[in-house]
This record gives structure tokens, C-alpha cells and sequence, in this order.
């Protein structure tokens, strides 16, 4: 079982080249809705089944908020690409220097024994959530063309940032406390 938890894992990581491959450069909206989607799936599947089989490890916690990043930068640039907003390239990169931001943190704390202090919270699952629907707003609209869908999509991208700001600041307190 540890080893599907790992491959599960493993899949969200060699899938976002490919989904990005697919949006960018062949515009099959489609397919990569649908991977989106096993990848999305996934994150949930991986957490899931190390919760209830204990089997947990140090690798998977840090393996886990990796491949959510991965995909997540892939799929923001892939986006950003396509709707050549400025909008949405200027929310994704504050995203990403977020996700950089507590990557760091959590270095900085592993160093220190610290590492409760960046803990994922459940505004940060909140925040991967806002971040994932998001994108699969996006890439809907993409396939559907569908202006209203991606309007939404816009709204939840500026939601999700809200809450990546106050996660990622509640890392930031946390870790300068002790």
C-alpha cells in the first residue's frame, strides 16, 4: 500500500509537463482538464490512504506540498500563457513566490527543529482547494470556451491568493516566534 501512496504522489509530479505540454503548445483543453482532474484526485487519494493505513512518512510529508507546488506551477504558467492576462501572470507569480516563500520556511525550521511551525494548516488546504478548483475552472472554460466560467475562474484565482497571502503569513509568524 505504501507504494501506491508514493506512486500517487509521484503521478501529480511527472504529470504537470505533460498537462502543460498539452495546454500550451496543442491547446487539448480537454485531456488536460482530465488529468487535471486524476491529478487533483490524486492529492486527495495519497493523504487519504497514509491517514488511514498509518502510513505516514517523512518522505510523503515533504514529497506531498512538493508535487501540489509542481502542478501548481505548471498549470499557473500554462494559464497565464494562454489567457495572456496580465491579471492572472501577475497572481501567479505572487502564488508562486508564496509557495517559495514557505518552501523556505519549512527549510529554515527543519534546520532550526522547528518544524511544527509550518505544519500545514487548514487554511492552507483551503488554499490548495481554491487553487486547484481555479484551475479546473480555467481549463473548462478553456474547452468549453466559455467567458463566464473563466470570469469565475478569475474570482476564485483572487480568492485563492487571499488565502495563500494569510497562510502563508501565519507560516511566516509562526516561524519568528521561537
Amino acid at each position: 500500500m505504501n507504494y501506491v501512496i508514493q506512486s500517487l504522489t509521484y503521478f501529480r509530479i511527472c504529470i504537470a509537463p505533460l498537462i502543460f505540454i498539452l495546454v500550451v503548445y496543442f491547446e487539448q483543453f480537454g485531456w488536460s482538464l482530465i488529468l487535471f482532474m486524476l491529478a487533483s484526485a490524486s492529492d486527495y487519494w495519497d493523504g487519504f490512504l497514509a491517514r488511514k493505513y498509518e502510513l505516514t512518512s517523512e518522505i510523503g510529508e515533504i514529497l506531498d506540498p512538493i508535487a501540489d507546488k509542481i502542478l501548481l506551477v505548471f498549470l499557473l504558467i500554462s494559464i497565464s500563457i494562454v489567457t495572456a492576462s496580465l491579471y492572472v501572470t501577475f497572481i501567479s507569480c505572487l502564488l508562486i513566490c508564496r509557495e517559495f516563500w514557505v518552501a523556505a520556511l519549512r527549510d529554515f525550521n527543519s534546520r532550526r527543529g522547528n518544524v511544527t511551525a509550518t505544519k500545514v494548516t487548514i487554511i492552507a488546504k483551503y488554499k490548495t482547494t481554491t487553487q486547484f478548483v481555479a484551475i479546473f475552472i480555467f481549463l473548462y472554460s478553456f474547452y468549453s470556451q466559455n467567458t463566464l466560467a473563466e470570469f469565475i475562474a478569475y474570482f476564485i484565482l483572487l480568492l485563492s491568493l487571499i488565502l495563500s497571502i494569510q497562510s502563508g503569513l501565519i507560516y511566516s509568524v509562526n516561524s519568528l516566534k521561537k
